[in-house]
């Protein structure tokens, strides 16, 4: 499991005075109420910020850096991702789970027939996506994220069980 969840990218500037415009890729952008601090993941190295100031515009959260307080400090961050670490994570309910912690599960058919590899998790307005590679021919199969079709997740042992409704394969 990794050890830093993203929250957020850096979309841009705001202002003249250190502050970002964040894209949330959280499902409650209010957590960011009681963040305080994360991380800027600048590819090798992810910086430390502690966030002094949060408000909202739009579909996006403006958020200022605790010792940065000039645009020429923040143009760097724009375009990276804004990480915490999983104890600053927002409580999973039951049967929750982090989409970062299923990645590259192996799918299974309810006979227990091996289907293929998740390997990304779209996340739209109405349900979630599942983007498995099938075994068989390695095409992609688009699967949505219903009880119908997602039957089990297991987390732990990166496993799920899905059924593939009558015309997704077609």
């Amino acid at each position: 499991m990794e050890d830093y969840l993203r929250v957020g990218v850096i979309a841009n500037t705001h202002g003249v005075r250190g502050e970002v415009k964040v894209f949330p890729t959280t499902d409650d952008p209010a957590r960011f109420k009681k963040l305080k601090q994360a991380f800027i993941d600048m590819g090798k190295t992810k910086k430390e910020v502690e966030i002094k100031k949060v408000s909202f515009f739009k579909n996006m959260v403006i958020l200022g850096f605790k010792d940065i307080d000039d645009i020429n400090l923040v143009l760097p961050y724009k375009g990276h991702d804004l990480l915490v670490t999983r104890e600053n994570a927002v409580p999973l309910e039951e049967g929750e789970f982090f989409i970062c912690d299923i990645l590259e599960s192996t799918c299974y058919l309810e006979d227990g027939t091996e289907y293929g590899i998740l390997t990304d998790v779209l996340q739209t307005a109405a349900n979630d996506v599942y983007v498995i590679r099938k075994k068989k021919d390695g095409k992609e199969i688009l699967i949505p994220g219903i009880p119908d079709c997602i039957l089990d997740v297991d987390v732990e042992n990166k496993k799920l069980t899905v059924n593939i409704l009558k015309g997704l394969e077609d």
